[in-house]
Order: structure tokens, then C-alpha cells, then sequence
């Protein structure tokens, strides 16, 4: 059972929340990505993938804040889905000291670089922002441990394609997972880049 080698604050924010059973997605994902590999998870909707990767996020961080960089950076297509997805993490965040902090296009850059310079552990972003933020060093990736796309099928868009290669040729080293319900072709060309030695799971 997957759930029961989680740290046991998660635990306790899945019994509040009455999540008792992993799906068979989530049975089969979560200890390859606690593994440390490179992970393309391909599953249905209503699979357990946004679940499964903010678990997997909180185990990594092993919950609690350290240092003021990210150590956890999840990309998001858009403000909306960004914004949707920092809400689902307060659930798992609300009463420990993880700092979770969601920036997208239309927040000033300025204002971003300011907030993130006073310490963040989990990052949430679109790929333009991340870009810019990046360009203007605007955030470290010295501490990275993590770094997910939730929905990633928005990659094969060629403007937010090109940012992700160009944030990922920044980063010196960290675990990658894409999520998606289908393996497009442009997804599966990172194995070329940031997802080598990559593993899958279908489902």
C-alpha cells in the first residue's frame, strides 16, 4: 500500500480528507516516483495524477520548509489551472511549514522575483512565467529536487515547448515527472533531453 510508507503528516491529511485506498494508478506510480527516476505518467482523467503528484512533492520535501530556493517546481499550462492547483496543495499544506507560492504571466515579474526572494519551497508556475523569472534571475534552481508538469499535453504547443527546453537546460540536476493522459510525440522527444533514462507508466 502505497499510503503507508508516506511520511505520516501525509497520512494524517489523507485520513481529513478520506482518501484511504490508492487507485490503481497511484498504487502503481508513487513508488517509482519516490524511486528518484525520471517518470512520464500516462493515465486517464479522474486517475489520481494531481493527487499523485502533489504526494509525492510533499514526500520529497520530506514536509517541512528548509532554505529560501525551491526545491519543488510544478508546471502548469495557464493562471487558471496554477491557481487551482496551489488550492489543492493548501489542503496538504495547511498545517505544516512547506511555503507554497503560485506565479503566472499576468502577476508583474517584479513582484514575483520579490515574493520568491523571501522564501519559497514549492513553485508553481506556466512556462512563460518560469521563463522570464529565469531570464531575469529571478529564482535559484540550486536546491531543486523535483520538478513536475501536471497536464503536460500544453508542452506540445510550440511557444511553451521551447520554454521548457530552455528552463530544463538550466537546471543542473533534479527528478523530472510529466504527467499526461496521452504520450504525444513532442512529450516523448524530451527523452532526448531532460527525461533520459526515463521510466513509464501506462495505465
Amino acid at each position: 500500500m502505497p499510503f503507508k510508507k508516506l511520511h505520516s503528516n501525509i497520512q494524517e491529511k489523507l485520513e481529513v480528507q478520506e482518501i484511504t485506498t490508492p487507485t490503481l494508478f497511484q498504487g502503481k506510480s508513487i513508488p517509482i516516483i519516490k524511486s528518484g527516476a525520471n517518470v512520464y505518467c500516462t493515465a486517464p482523467k479522474d486517475s489520481g495524477k494531481t493527487t499523485t503528484l502533489i504526494l509525492t512533492t510533499l514526500q520529497k520535501l520530506k514536509c517541512v520548509a528548509f532554505g529560501n530556493t525551491p526545491r519543488a517546481v510544478v508546471l502548469v499550462e495557464n493562471k487558471e489551472k496554477a491557481l487551482e492547483l496551489y488550492n489543492k496543495f493548501l489542503a496538504y499544506t495547511k498545517y505544516n511549514s512547506l511555503r507554497v507560492y503560485v506565479g503566472y504571466e499576468q502577476l508583474h515579474i517584479d513582484v514575483q522575483k520579490s515574493e520568491i526572494f523571501e522564501g519559497v519551497d514549492i513553485l508553481i508556475s506556466t512556462p512563460k512565467s518560469m521563463n522570464q523569472l529565469f531570464l531575469l534571475n529571478g529564482v535559484s534552481t540550486s536546491q531543486l529536487k523535483i520538478f513536475s508538469i501536471d497536464d503536460a499535453e500544453f508542452l506540445s504547443q510550440q511557444s511553451a515547448y521551447t520554454a521548457i527546453l530552455s528552463i530544463t537546460q538550466s537546471i543542473k540536476k533534479c527528478q523530472y515527472v510529466l504527467y499526461s493522459e496521452k504520450m504525444h510525440p513532442m512529450l516523448k522527444r524530451f527523452e532526448s533531453y531532460f527525461m533520459e533514462y526515463s521510466r513509464k507508466i501506462n495505465i
